[in-house]
């Protein structure tokens, strides 16, 4: 069973991109609410270009999107990729536990003669 976004170069820029645990909690505050990048800038211990270069990231994979408020770049969340991101991930849960549950099944189930190899 192959689990994949719609478009499985998306769901590998998504994955990427929240990868690095920077770009994890720009992703939470901005689902929270919209910030600018200067203010994003301003609560990591880096440059602005580096902040910037992690939303440009972000906005390649889909999860933020920016926009012009007076002379600010507000950057906000997208709350469908997180989803999409978040369907894929409960399918690979479902394939997993499923597989868990049959290796279950398997070492749970009494041994007959004919399964431990005996042919008396």
């Amino acid at each position: 069973m192959v689990v994949e976004l719609k478009d499985g170069d998306r769901a590998d820029q998504v994955f990427h991109a929240l990868a690095d645990v920077t770009r994890r909690d720009i992703v939470a505050l901005v689902l929270q609410e919209e910030h600018c990048v200067s203010d994003l800038a301003g609560r990591y211990p880096m440059s602005f270009a580096a902040v910037q270069k992690h939303v440009v990231v972000l906005e390649r994979a889909g999860l933020v999107s920016k926009h012009q408020h007076g002379r600010e770049q507000r950057v906000r969340g997208e709350v469908a990729t997180v989803r999409e991101a978040h369907r894929l991930l409960d399918q690979i849960e479902a394939l997993w536990r499923g597989r868990l549950d049959r290796i279950e099944d398997l070492v749970m189930s009494p041994r007959t003669p004919d399964s431990k190899g005996d042919k008396s």
